[in-house]
């Protein structure tokens, strides 16, 4: 039986891993160890400077859950490490309520929980909603949910390369209105980003990275480009960061 290990960067009582678990147990045993709280914007953080403490919690029935307190690249590391006993075929993290595409990927907490099983030499997929800007209500993950136990049956059956791993990003649409999926590649995001500056009670000033929501160049193609379009885009990203496209100019250099 395949054995899932599921994680997010939201917190494991967040509505997308708690779909996402549902959804991935008709595809094998599921174990999430997620945060005990919200690590979005966290990036690829390792802990180790200090100790790092796991519960045991009561998530969904049939399914063996763990908090921590470390980042999500950390419950990734002490599940693979050997807190988790049984072998792991498989890591997924998300359901993320929000897209991750373009330079989104170096800031998620959701994607580099993947990276940090692709460290390992596992399989991984990271799932993010495209859910619509500033939305109120509560958000349906059931499209999503579907399109996970659809991916991760693919990774089941063919596998990735060694250090590579798949951000899925879902349009926010009812499953019989997804027109597919594309394989896409990272899109151009435009950040809208502002400092906003303030005293404190005391008169000492503070700094807050705020703006408005991020939008994105709907380039055919391109993750952004396919979630505009009705698509479900599949990126597929790797560890190696070279730009090996810069090796020919950089030997020009007179070192």
């Amino acid at each position: 039986m395949t054995h899932i290990l599921v994680t997010n960067d939201d917190g494991i009582l967040a509505p997308g891993i708690i779909q996402l678990a549902k959804s991935l147990t008709q595809l094998g045993k599921v174990t999430v160890l997620a945060p005990d709280k919200n690590w979005s914007v966290s990036g690829h953080k390792k802990t180790l400077h200090k100790p790092l403490r796991v519960r045991r919690v009561d998530l969904i029935d049939g399914v063996e859950a763990f908090s921590s307190d470390g980042a999500p690249s950390d419950c990734v590391a002490i599940a693979l490490l050997g807190f988790i006993e049984e072998k792991i075929d498989l890591v997924v993290s998300g359901i993320n309520p929000n897209a991750n595409i373009g330079n989104d990927v170096t800031y998620s907490g959701t994607v580099t929980a993947a990276f940090e099983a692709a460290i390992s030499g596992l399989p991984a997929v990271a799932f993010s909603l495209d859910s619509p800007e500033n939305y109120g209500g509560n958000l349906n993950y059931s499209t999503a949910g579907d399109i996970a136990i659809t991916t991760c049956q693919h990774l089941i059956n063919y596998g990735l390369p060694p250090k590579t791993i798949l951000s899925v990003n879902v349009p926010y649409l009812n499953k019989e209105e997804i027109k597919g999926f594309q394989i896409t590649r990272q899109g151009l995001r435009l950040y809208r980003d502002a400092l906003v500056i303030r005293d404190d009670p005391r008169g000492v000033p503070y700094y807050w990275i705020g703006g408005e929501f991020p939008h994105g160049v709907p380039e055919s193609g391109t993750d952004y480009g396919a979630l505009k379009e009705g698509f479900v885009s599949i990126t597929p990203l790797q560890l190696d960061m070279t730009a090996y496209s810069l090796f020919e100019y950089l030997n020009q250099w007179k070192w």
